[in-house]
């Protein structure tokens, strides 16, 4: 027979189970909602990139189809002009030197944009090719290594180029550094970036946190489009390394 202490007991118990469940479904909900959330967030920052950089192929197409042919053909007519005098020869041959500079200013805008070279030989060659267009600055030695014969998919190298990109400017813009080297492995089903500077390096907390840390978020955004993981080690004054891990 039930005692009045069993039945609180059992009450106890079916209120417990049932504080149980309720708790195990919201704690359920919320790991949904937080997932749903990761998975909106990670598509809004892929169509942003895409975006950005269907723009960047737009525009760079544009100088290269249209604005290139254009200031050629005034440069050509400019040089068929007789000058007749002295003074007029000057202006004509300042006037072509002038737009010889827009020509090489709008080459570097549009490789800056969109490098040929990506999408007629791939990452390796690409990243080959703009560490050779830095060397003219002289103020970091920069050296690239890769796994011979690397192959990545296209429709990755867009971002791991911009990674590659978005790191060596802030390198030479940012860390006082003499040399760094990027290595690009490709170890089993990943492919691992690595590099290292010698430079001054900075509180990683502070840069993702601070208004003044812009490149490193674009590499992050970079990083979530391809799934990758990024290991930063960085003190200053002893240089800093970033590691990307990038599933294939």
């Amino acid at each position: 027979m039930d005692t009045p202490q069993n039945d609180i007991l059992k009450i106890i118990y079916a209120a417990a189970s049932v504080l149980g469940v309720v708790i195990f479904f919201t704690v359920y909900i919320l790991l949904r909602i937080q997932r749903r959330i990761a998975e909106l967030q990670e598509n809004r920052i892929k169509a942003e990139i895409e975006t950005l950089e269907n723009e960047r192929k737009r525009i760079a197409s544009d100088m290269h189809d249209e604005l290139g042919p254009m200031l050629s053909a005034i440069k050509l007519q400019i040089n068929h002009i007789e000058p007749v005098d002295e003074t007029e020869k000057n202006i004509l041959q300042k006037s072509s030197g002038q737009i010889d500079e827009i020509i090489k200013r709008f080459r570097e805008i549009s490789y800056n944009l969109l490098p040929n070279t990506l999408i007629r030989k791939g990452l390796v060659s690409a990243v080959e090719e703009f560490i050779n267009r830095l060397k003219d600055t002289g103020s970091v030695t920069i050296k690239f290594t890769s796994t011979p014969g690397l192959k990545v998919p296209k429709v990755k190298e867009i971002d791991i180029f911009r990674i590659i990109q978005e790191i060596t400017h802030n390198t030479v813009k940012h860390a006082k550094a003499t040399t760094l080297h990027i290595n690009m492995q490709a170890i089993e089903n990943v492919i691992v970036l690595e590099t290292t500077d010698n430079g001054i390096g900075f509180n990683y907390d502070e840069k993702s946190s601070g208004g003044d840390g812009l490149g490193l978020l674009n590499v992050q955004s970079r990083i979530a489009v391809l799934n990758a993981k990024l290991n930063i080690t960085s003190e200053p004054g002893k240089g800093t390394t970033y590691q990307i891990i990038i599933p294939l």
